[in-house]
């Protein structure tokens, strides 16, 4: 009850609403928009192929390149908006997402579908996944596993909606007409939020949501503070068990899931029979049965610690892709979606909070940049393997297989993580300058001067 006291009294201090509540649904939309195209790339594929006859494994080496560049980068755009601040950050990935998507819309070779799809908009993607729900935790001392939650699940739904409705729009008119559309529609989405989407709460002189009189000040905002701040952390970081292992977990998890992703539309219309629209629904299912997932795990796991929670989901996401050994029917396939969707959305969507729960409010950007190499490694690894092995055996059995034991690869290595009752490194800012410290940790006579 005083916890609910102090929050509301934080809440009554900026007014009826605190601004944190409208950076998620900001960041809910922006991860709706930028995500588009990776959600839809099963139905790309389709089109593509259709279009130009390029065997399945050429457009999935697109994929696979696209998910490369993002997992590589995704250090070093947690560590540009580190060091230059988020919406610099945004608004590059903004231009990239827009230019990508207009020329998307011209390709004619394959070799420019890897430039644009993979490149251009590669790069986009890893500033856009790294710094929208880092943003999003940056907002929130308290009610972290809500708002993770409410924006996770949020965004998640791009895909129950944009599925079906590029599906229909690809029915309507040409492809190439559907892409400048997108690009014109999403860049007057990113480009409006971005400006509005701060991502730290001392740049508007607010506090994070739940803030107490007795929690820390916020350090000083200053780019060579926050940069010696950064550096000094991630040092602090990698000395953890933990910091090495939530990159394989995030990385298994991706594998399991990516071969299913990139796959399923191609297996259930090119082998099982389904048409394109039946087939879209998939991926509408499987997504939007993932929001409540998304929604409750960063709750419970804020609760409760994460370890539990994630092991649950990262089971469930594994034993599902059994299912598709016997899917033929249209209900097969749409009952398989809703259980995968189910694990899948669990599996993404702790990682934010068990990082809070281990580092606190450090600057985690470039420690979850380096999560987020893994998980584009696994989302590469696991999209290009499923078309290999089905252009080599002419089945995708194996591939399933191969996410099945990913899957359950992961939840192995949770066991192996710390517990999440205890930060695991509360004293790192002693190893600061006192000038880089918050005022709380610094020594007395530095913040005396």
């Amino acid at each position: 009850m005083a916890m609910q006291s102090q929050d509301n009294s934080t809440l009554q201090k900026d007014g009826r609403f605190h601004y944190g509540w409208l950076i998620v649904g900001m960041a809910t939309v922006l991860q709706v928009t930028n995500s588009f195209i990776s959600q839809a790339f099963a139905i790309l594929i389709v089109i593509l192929q259709d279009e130009f006859e390029w065997t399945l494994t050429a457009i999935i080496l697109a994929y696979f390149f696209r998910s490369l560049v993002s997992s590589l980068l995704a250090p070093a755009a947690g560590w540009i908006a580190d060091r230059y601040g988020t919406r610099r950050a945004l608004l590059v990935a903004s231009t990239l997402y827009v230019g990508g998507m207009f020329l998307l819309s011209t390709i004619s070779t394959v070799w420019e579908l890897y430039l644009y799809y993979s490149l251009v908009l590669g790069i986009s993607q890893a500033l856009f996944q790294v710094n929208i729900p880092t943003t999003v935790a940056a907002w929130f001392r308290r009610r972290l596993g809500l708002a993770v939650g409410l924006q996770q699940s949020g965004g998640s739904m791009g895909g129950s909606v944009m599925a079906p409705a590029l599906a229909l729009l690809l029915a309507s008119t040409e492809w190439q007409t559907a892409f400048v559309m997108i690009a014109v529609v999403g860049g007057i989405i990113v480009f409006s939020l971005v400006m509005l989407f701060h991502g730290d709460p001392a740049d508007v002189n607010k506090k994070p949501y739940g803030t107490r009189e007795d929690d820390p000040p916020a350090p000083i905002k200053d780019p060579a503070v926050a940069k010696i701040r950064s550096a000094v952390f991630l040092k602090h970081a990698r000395n953890t068990r933990a910091f090495w292992n939530l990159i394989a977990i995030h990385h298994l998890g991706c594998i399991g899931h990516s071969i299913v992703i990139v796959g399923v539309v191609f297996f259930a219309t090119e082998i099982q029979g389904l048409s394109l629209q039946a087939a879209a629904w998939i991926i509408s299912i499987y997504s939007l049965a993932s929001v409540s997932s998304r929604f409750g795990t960063p709750i419970l796991a804020d609760r409760w610690g994460a370890k539990g929670i994630m092991i649950l989901a990262y089971a469930i996401q594994g034993i599902s892709v059994a299912m598709l050994f016997w899917a033929h029917d249209p209900w097969q396939f749409y009952m398989f979606a809703i259980i995968f969707g189910f694990g899948m959305g669990g599996e993404m969507s702790a990682f934010i909070v068990i990082n809070r729960q281990y580092f606190g409010m450090g600057p985690v950007r470039t420690v979850f940049g380096f999560q987020s190499l893994g998980s584009g490694l696994g989302m590469a690894l696991g999209g290009l393997l499923g078309g290999v092995v089905y252009d080599y055996f002419g089945s995708y059995d194996i591939a399933w297989v191969i996410s099945i034991a990913a899957s359950l690869g992961g939840a192995a290595c949770i066991l192996l993580l710390e517990p999440t009752s205890r930060l695991l490194i509360p004293n790192w800012e002693e190893s600061l300058p006192a000038e880089a410290r918050t005022p709380s940790t610094a020594p007395a006579t530095a913040q005396a001067t």
